[in-house]
């Protein structure tokens, strides 16, 4: 679920390469059309929820972003070949639901495709969770409630010298809209952001593939839609709703910086790797 800022669709934002299209013929491509930007794959679980904030960046940094609907009946791609890169996108199924979202073992065999070839994969939220399930760990559904609002997530030893989350800040806010949550890294996975609430917030397998729990392509008005939606179900939980979405306007300067200096560094990542 996001905002309206999530629909918006850059230039080079795409719909996803015909999966029926010959593997040898996206191969023969490369991961980027002749003279052009490297493509990632963009898999998106429900109605507007949308790259955000983090499609905004890549976009800026001359990554073209081919966007996946299997929620709208659209196919994946059976493969990663001519794709540069992985985004794996939130959404309210849980990653293990395949009654409500029959795609999820579409998207687990690209999630473990991407960590054993190496192509650059982030996952988030719903994303994260997918792959953590994917590669061995565990998601269960939070017994306390959902964590919603801005929440400060606190680094890890492991943040120091990573590509993507080395330069985010001690405390740094995040926004948080989820009911289930990482309960097991998988194994081998590196942990980098944690919470006190929630504690694996951001986590790397192998070299470039990152899981993240929050939700760094969102601000305020993103925020408020799921509450308007969500809301009443996160009250009885015995959250404030109110106050989540308050939160996050409150520190969308951060948000917006932050997070968009890592959604950047995992762009070199793909860069790098194409």
């Amino acid at each position: 679920m996001t905002a309206s800022a999530d629909n918006q669709r850059p230039a080079d934002v795409r719909e996803a390469a015909d999966p029926a299209r010959p593997a040898d013929a996206r191969e023969a491509a490369g991961v980027r059309e002749a003279g052009g930007a490297p493509r990632v794959l963009v898999v998106q679980h429900e109605d507007g929820t949308g790259p955000g904030l983090v499609g905004e960046q890549l976009a800026q940094c001359g990554l073209e972003q081919r966007i996946a609907h299997p929620w709208a009946g659209g196919e994946l791609p059976g493969s990663l070949a001519g794709y540069a890169g992985l985004l794996v996108l939130g959404g309210a199924p849980n990653c293990e639901d395949e009654e409500a979202a029959p795609w999820l073992p579409a998207v687990r065999t690209l999630v473990r495709e991407a960590v054993g070839s190496g192509v650059p994969l982030l996952g988030i939220c719903l994303g994260g969770q997918i792959m953590a399930s994917a590669l061995g760990g565990s998601v269960v559904v939070r017994p306390q409630g959902p964590e919603v609002g801005a929440v400060r997530v606190r680094r890890l030893p492991a943040a120091d010298g990573d590509p993507v989350f080395a330069d985010v800040p001690d405390g740094a806010p995040a926004a948080q809209w989820h009911w289930d949550e990482i309960s097991e890294l998988p194994p081998g996975a590196v942990p980098l952001l944690t919470g006190d609430d929630c504690p694996h917030q951001a986590f790397r397998v192998g070299e470039r593939a990152w899981g993240v729990q929050f939700h760094p392509e969102v601000l305020g008005d993103a925020v408020a839609e799921w509450a308007a939606s969500d809301g009443p179900s996160v009250a009885r939980a015995g959250a404030d709703p109110v106050r989540a979405v308050d939160s996050v306007r409150e520190s969308e300067p951060a948000l917006r910086e932050i997070w968009s200096r890592t959604a950047r560094a995992w762009a070199a990542v793909v860069h790098e790797y194409a």
